[in-house]
């Protein structure tokens, strides 16, 4: 399979399940302890945008991003 074919095959998922992109970004969140919560959030935007997913399932746009919390 060529990169467009991939492309392709990961768009048409992320349209079918646009709540993996909140996941993924989640997952970077965690692995980062937050420290790129704000690149990570306009990263999101965009792939929701690239996929037309532009409403967020998770998360009102309105509400800011908070990146996961680490129990001490």
């Amino acid at each position: 399979m060529d990169l467009k074919g991939l492309v392709d095959k990961a768009k048409a998922a992320l349209q079918k399940n646009p709540s993996l992109i909140d996941k993924g970004g989640d997952a970077i969140d965690k692995a980062t302890g937050g420290k790129y919560a704000s690149q990570v959030d306009k990263a999101q935007d965009v792939a929701r945008k690239a996929v037309g997913a532009d409403n967020r399932e998770t998360q009102n746009s309105e509400t800011p991003h908070q990146p996961p919390q680490n129990p001490a």
